[in-house]
């Protein structure tokens, strides 16, 4: 599948459910609304859709939320997209999740093919964890860390960098995240649905963390890529890669290769943009699957060149997209 900017597009990120058992503060707001069942593909609609951009090309698939491993029955969901793994048709099936299920689900992740996957902690601190979170408990996400270690997953932290927040505390976390084999990507806040605080007042630009962080830290240049959106350097202090996502400061549009589902079965072409195209009504309808493939084709042939994200004090109550970032998929 080629967008019209000539970008193949190989990476599919799926949002199994809009539901997370966390209400991070940069993402949700504490008292969420979340979508009627009826609203929400089933695992076999999901199934269909995402076997069909394996079909046409991608070679990537990422589970996301929410929180993918809440939803009821997800390891029927990997099992069986697993098996896209074992034909080859399929190069990797990961997914984000934030630790908290982990200790329940690894080893069936390793054993239905899962072998990288990303876990978002944003302190080290518990009583922080908690705060940044509203209901998480970090000791469960350590626990959830050391069965995923033990079943062979290999692990990348996710940390949003958030000022007045977190931004004391980033050294610490990649001191802790090299001495555990782990590879850290520092993640700008996205400005995504309203939440109960001022994106401008937390906003923090990595090219400011990054420069602190070259204070401690030797960074060596590196031309590594997951297929997602970080540019990475070596920390040579611990061998292991540091990644930055930069949305706002430094926009990495140019070389996207990817589009999301949500849970809902909407195709977004861009996670900053509103364009969508609603598979869920074409596999809904009249011989709807045999549809499928023509209104993949006709939705990444709108594929936009970029994001038009911005956080400012003007546009503080009117986020770049009204859905949140749990809708989409994280």
């Amino acid at each position: 599948m080629i967008d019209p900017f000539g970008r193949e597009v190989s990476y599919l990120r799926v949002s199994v459910t809009d539901r997370c058992d966390f209400r991070c503060t940069y993402c949700m707001a504490e008292n969420m609304t979340f979508l009627p069942k009826k609203d929400v593909l089933s695992l076999e609609e999901l199934e269909a859709i995402t076997a069909s951009f394996i079909r046409k090309g991608v070679k990537k698939v990422r589970l996301t939320g929410g929180e993918p491993l809440v939803r009821k029955g997800i390891m029927e969901l990997i099992n069986n997209l697993g098996r896209y793994i074992d034909s080859g048709e399929l190069h990797e099936l990961t997914l984000t999740t934030n630790g908290s299920q982990l200790s329940k689900y690894a080893k069936d992740l390793y054993a239905a093919g899962v072998r990288r996957i990303n876990v978002s902690v944003d302190t080290l601190d518990p009583h922080l964890f908690t705060m940044v979170t509203r209901w998480g408990d970090l000791s469960k996400v350590l626990e959830g860390l050391d069965a995923a270690q033990e079943a062979g997953l290999k692990i990348k932290i996710n940390t949003v960098a958030v000022k007045g927040v977190n931004d004391h505390q980033l050294d610490e976390m990649v001191e802790w995240a090299g001495g555990r084999g782990m590879d850290l990507t520092f993640i700008e806040t996205m400005p995504m649905g309203a939440i109960d605080e001022l994106r401008s007042e937390k906003f923090l630009s990595l090219e400011e963390v990054k420069k602190s962080l070259s204070q401690n830290w030797t960074f060596q240049d590196t031309d590594y890529k997951t297929g997602g959106p970080a540019d990475y350097v070596i920390v040579q202090e611990t061998g292991q890669r540091l990644g930055f996502i930069t949305p706002l400061s430094h926009n990495f549009c140019e070389s996207c290769n990817r589009v999301r589902l949500t849970c809902t079965g909407m195709l977004y072409m861009c996670l900053g943009q509103n364009d969508n195209a609603d598979l869920k009504q074409v596999i809904r309808s009249t011989n709807g699957y045999e549809k499928l493939d023509a209104a993949i084709d006709e939705a990444i042939g709108r594929k936009p060149k970029g994001h038009d994200f911005m956080i400012d004090r003007k546009n503080d109550q009117k986020p770049a997209v009204a859905r949140h970032m749990s809708v989409t998929g994280g």
